[in-house]
């Protein structure tokens, strides 16, 4: 099925033609993915906000780290379930079913991610995500530490943050702009 409404509730049509670059970008997510995200087209309004948005998505998810792609994912789903936000919520819990191999893992963590059977690094990193999301600014010294003792590193940290603080601001624009999830997500990884 493939889903031809707007990507999100404001008439910013995509650029059109697309640049060279971000033709070649959208035929990848096609060949890769099947479809092209439409948060993806939704940004291409403007190429260099798109740009700005993938290079820091690709950084924060792709990039070399001490977090797992699943971890990475993990974080978003989480996140996004504390915000309800539906855009992310299906597009990365798609990502969790395909990365885990665990459908049951996906749906827990968009439901609530206290009742998934998580390693005690795993809890630590998405108590520490979650807590960012409610009450960033009680975070103390002892939060760092407790994920220290599971094993992360200060730079892990340092993701575990930046993941954690993107997806709270995409989140949020997803929301208020309606930004609706391609519908092959829903299937995806069942």
């Amino acid at each position: 099925m493939t889903d031809e409404r707007q990507p999100t509730a404001l008439d910013l049509p995509m650029v059109d033609p697309l640049p060279e670059a971000t033709q070649k970008y959208f035929d990848i997510c096609i060949d890769k993915l099947g479809m092209v995200p439409n948060v993806l087209k939704a940004n291409a309004f403007d190429i260099d906000k798109l740009n700005a948005f993938t290079a820091m998505y690709n950084d924060l998810m792709l990039a070399g780290s001490g977090l797992s792609k699943l971890e990475r994912e993990m974080i978003a789903v989480v996140v996004s379930s504390i915000n309800r936000c539906f855009y992310c919520l299906v597009a990365h819990g798609a990502a969790v079913r395909q990365l885990a191999g665990d459908p049951m893992l996906g749906e827990m963590l968009v439901m609530n991610y206290r009742v998934a059977p998580l390693e005690a690094r795993q809890r630590a990193m998405l108590d520490f995500a979650a807590k960012m999301t409610t009450a960033s600014a009680t975070i103390e010294e002892d939060d760092r530490q407790a994920l220290r003792e599971v094993g992360f590193s200060d730079r892990d940290i340092w993701d575990i943050a930046n993941v954690a603080g993107f997806f709270n601001m995409t989140n949020r624009v997803a929301s208020a702009t309606a930004m609706w999830p391609n519908d092959e997500y829903h299937a995806q990884f069942r």
